[in-house]
């Protein structure tokens, strides 16, 4: 079996085929509801909205009118659906106009009319909606507090829902009577439709204790105002058996399960070995980086050259707890993790990068490594354990160029980690 000649554009040409399989005009084409008597409106929110709600207008032949929110940076034009921007993954007041204007929108309706909700990650952020007496600074500091805990993305939101306005169902319940119909591109690991930009038109179970109990368990410090607000057991998110929500239909039109399996089919076509570890993992970006390094390393041990390349994919969420002040997101750091343990290794080849394309707060995807990943950052006299150690790994992979830059994919379907173990590179 040959070698992969150009691992890097190898790994590169898996990932597109992971975004393309989550692409809105493939994805929504075999969800499309039923048209309604009455009205059609749409609403949204996340990161790759914009690209959901263009795919929409195209596919649906008949009148429609809506409006969606998408991150600063991430809007394509659309006809007949209004496009708003707002910050991720810190709220801002335009987020807060947004979250009124989809509440507008859906007010007043009829039972014979529609409503099609595109949601898709980083709605949460996009939608600040504090509720009761909270303000939107209280919900800033809510989602400060959160990004840095280190909790995984379902416990956030579980937390974000209760403080909300919006979020847990509560926007399909201003919808009501109208029939409301949730096409879904999934970021979380496990795919519960319901933790999506904390479910604004998906009730769950979760409830005020569990929000409590999570906060706890990861020491958040949180104003006092959202303190009491949690504590004074009013004004619950509605449950999913709430009789509003009898008629209301959620369709999953993509997620990580499904762009992994496209990036597979790719390998395997080019006759490269792969193996699917997991599509929902989830754990400290670090840890992570070190249990894949595990995985390889021993692979690449009991393995003969003969035997030719093989694959590992991974998809799912990690998280990173915050001890210092440095640039990155949780793929960046994932990489350096696994480049300090695999240094020195021969023919391991790796890219982690976020499928809508911002890993964290900088304009990177990700970024590539390799075995002779250390050992270039110590040629420039630059220790990676140091960048690891002050959760600045953006800053290592620009200073040895290895960085990977997309721009907004118009999807996001989580993590996306391809690792490349070829005996005969």
């Amino acid at each position: 079996m040959p070698s992969i000649a150009d691992p890097r554009a190898f790994l590169e040409k898996l990932f597109y085929a992971a975004v393309a399989a989550a692409d809105p005009d493939k994805a929504l084409a075999a969800h499309l509801p039923e048209k309604p008597k009455g009205r059609t409106v749409v609403v949204g929110a996340g990161k790759g909205a914009a690209q959901m709600a263009r795919a929409f207008e195209r596919l649906w032949d008949a009148p429609l009118s809506g409006v969606i929110v998408t991150r600063y940076g991430y809007v394509v034009p659309c006809e007949r659906i209004e496009v708003l921007e707002a910050a991720h993954p810190v709220p801002d007041e335009s987020g807060l106009l947004a979250a009124e204007r989809l509440m507008a929108a859906v007010s007043d309706l009829t039972e014979d009319d529609l409503v099609v909700a595109l949601v898709c990650g980083g709605g949460s952020a996009l939608l600040p909606a504090p509720a009761g007496d909270l303000t939107l600074a209280d919900e800033i500091a809510v989602n400060r507090a959160l990004l840095a805990s280190g909790a995984p993305i379902s416990a956030m939101n579980a937390v974000r829902k209760q403080v909300s306005r919006i979020k847990g169902g509560r926007l399909a319940a201003l919808a009501h009577p109208a029939k409301v119909v949730s096409l879904v591109v999934s970021d979380i690991p496990g795919d519960n439709p319901a933790l999506v930009a904390s479910g604004p038109t998906i009730a769950d179970a979760a409830t005020r204790a569990d929000a409590l109990e999570i906060i706890g368990r990861y020491q958040l410090d949180l104003p006092d105002a959202v303190m009491r607000h949690l504590q004074d057991g009013k004004d619950e998110p509605p449950l999913p058996s709430d009789p509003r929500f009898a008629r209301n239909e959620i369709k999953l039109v993509a997620s990580a399960a499904i762009a992994l399996h496209a990036a597979a089919d790719v390998a395997l076509k080019a006759g490269v070995e792969t193996i699917v570890l997991s599509d929902a993992i989830e754990g400290e970006a670090s840890d992570v980086g070190r249990q894949h390094a595990a995985i390889v390393t021993t692979i690449s041990q009991r393995r003969m050259a003969a035997q030719g390349p093989i694959l590992l994919l991974s998809g799912g969420e990690t998280t990173v707890t915050m001890k210092g002040k440095g640039k990155g997101g949780r793929n960046s750091e994932f990489l350096l993790s696994f480049a300090c343990a695999i240094s020195g290794e021969k023919g391991i080849s790796a890219l982690a990068a976020d499928t809508d394309g911002i890993d964290g707060s900088q304009d990177n995807a990700g970024a590539f490594a390799d075995g002779t990943t250390v050992s270039r950052l110590a040629d420039r006299k630059k220790d990676a354990a140091a960048f690891l150690e002050r959760n600045d790994s953006w800053s290592a992979f620009a200073a040895i160029d290895d960085l990977f830059v997309t721009g907004p994919t118009g999807t996001n379907v989580n993590d996306f980690r391809a690792i490349l173990l070829d005996p005969l590179d």
